[in-house]
Formats: structure tokens, sequence, C-alpha cells
């Protein structure tokens, strides 16, 4: 409650809607009071009546500006060309019954022992306890399986890195696992630095996107599918915000649909814990300029 009414009173966005909103219904309603009195004339109205309904009038054009551009939790929109949908939403990722797109680094680790690898709580690590019940060795092979054909760009030597797996693989590399209906998306967007230090930048990221999306239409028979706001945390990627982030995964999945459909429906999901820092306002505006 209290960050919708931040986005609504003091952003600039927020307050032109609902002042736009608020007069569109202060011009409906006063015309159509205009109209009855019109018609039924009240000559014995006295002045405090005559206040009590403009007050009136004025209040319900609040009330009517206000339930149209109070923030939501989500947005949503639909395109006729391409005929495919994106929405974002507030939740659980894994709760989602779509494929998922998940974010590894470029090893490909899964240890989440201390959180010394990767972190327990972030979504890789909630990926192995959650979809894998922990069974780190079973994430591994299948991980391995996925990857065969795939050739490695380097070999780290056990001296230089003292912990996690060794072989990297081209950035954007994506490893599809899971069943035809429900696949995860695994794929390497970020580089694992020798002092298990996980980088990116914003260039890499827009081309793992980009590896994603042909993996999607190779493999996603044009399901729904859902991601996390990628690039937010353990990534690094300081120059973009969340938000900034948020419209980058959007922009991508919408320019790579203009080559052809792929994909019928994308999910950005949204930790509860991450809400704060959007605003829904402008994330609704920017999906009506796609």
């Amino acid at each position: 409650m209290k960050h919708s009414m931040v986005v609504l009173f003091q952003t600039k966005r927020g307050l032109l809607l609902l002042a736009q909103s608020s007069l569109v219904a202060f011009g409906i309603l006063s015309g159509f009071a205009q109209i009855v009195l019109a018609i039924w004339p009240n000559p014995h109205l006295s002045s405090n009546e005559r206040w009590f309904l403009l007050a009136a009038l004025l209040v319900a054009s609040l009330v009517f500006g206000l339930s149209r551009t109070w923030p939501r939790s989500g947005a949503d929109r639909s395109f006729d060309s391409p005929d495919i949908t994106v929405s974002i939403v507030v939740g659980d990722l894994f709760d989602q019954q779509t494929h998922l797109v998940v974010g590894f680094n470029d090893v490909f680790d899964t240890d989440t022992t201390d959180s010394v690898i990767i972190a327990a709580s972030s979504v890789q690590g909630q990926f192995l306890q959650r979809i894998y019940g922990g069974d780190r060795g079973k994430l591994d092979a299948d991980i391995s399986d996925s990857l065969a054909g795939v050739q490695i760009s380097e070999a780290e030597d056990r001296a230089n890195k003292s912990a996690g797996k060794l072989e990297r693989y081209p950035m954007g590399t994506v490893a599809v696992l899971g069943a035809p209906n429900r696949h995860y998306f695994c794929v390497a967007y970020t580089k694992m630095q020798n002092n298990l230090i996980a980088q990116s930048d914003v260039d890499l990221l827009w081309r793992s996107l980009s590896e994603v999306w042909e993996s999607v239409y190779l493999r996603g028979q044009q399901k729904a599918v859902s991601i996390p706001i990628v690039g937010s945390e353990l990534a690094r990627i300081n120059c973009l915000d969340r938000e900034s982030l948020l419209r980058m995964i959007l922009l991508s999945f919408v320019a790579r649909s203009r080559q052809g459909i792929f994909c019928k429906e994308l999910r950005i999901v949204v930790h509860p814990k991450d809400f704060d820092q959007l605003n829904m306002l402008e994330v609704a505006a920017f999906l009506r300029t796609l």
C-alpha cells in the first residue's frame, strides 16, 4: 500500500494519469448533472446544497481517477502482430506451470554448500533444491548430457581456480533440462571468475537472452515461458536497476518475436521482496510503447 501511494503521488506520470482520469470523470458527471437539472429543474436548491453537489462530483471524480490509476501488482499486454502476450507478475518463479529460464554461470556451477560458490538463496540455488530435491549429482549429470555436443571454450587449472567446475562454455550457452511439457532453459549469462565472483554486463546479457529465445524456438513448442529479472543481483550488472533490466528482457523478447513467433507468452516473474523497487506505472507505460 505504501509503495503504491509513493508511485502514484510522488511521480510525474502518476500525478498526470490521476489528473487526466479525474478530469474526464468530472466532465462526464458534471455534464450528466446539467442534463438532469435541465430536464428536471429545481429552483429551490439552496446554496449549501449546490456546494454539496459540487463536492460530491469532485469526490466521485477523484475516486474514479484513483481506481483507474492506482498502481497494480502486475502488468500485461497482448499484441496482434505478432500474436503474443507479455506479462509481469509478482510471485514465485517455481510456482509458474510453464517453461522456466534459470540463470547459470559459464562453468555451470551447482554447488551451494555454505553458499560459497552458488548462493543457496539464489534462483539457481532454489532450482537445485526445489526441482532436483537437492540432488546435485543428478543436476550435474543432466547438464552434462544436455551440453554433450557443445565445445568448451576454455579449461581452467585447479591451481588458478580453487573451487567449482573448471570447464568453461561460451557465454549464452543454454542447457535444456526437464521434460517437453516443462523445460528448464539454463543459460550461462555470467562469467565465474577464478575468485568465485560472477560477473556479467549488458552486452553479455543481451546475447544470452537471444540464445535463450533461440532455444525456446527449437524446444519450447511455442508454450509459455517464465523468466526472473536476470542480472539483478549476483550477476553484478550494476549499471542497470531492476526496472531497466525488466525493460531489456521485454525489448529482447518482442524484438525476437518480430522475426517469427517462437513463444506465445512471456511471463516475467518478480519476487515479492523486489516489487518495491519497480515503478509499475512506468513499466505499464513502457509496455504500451512496444
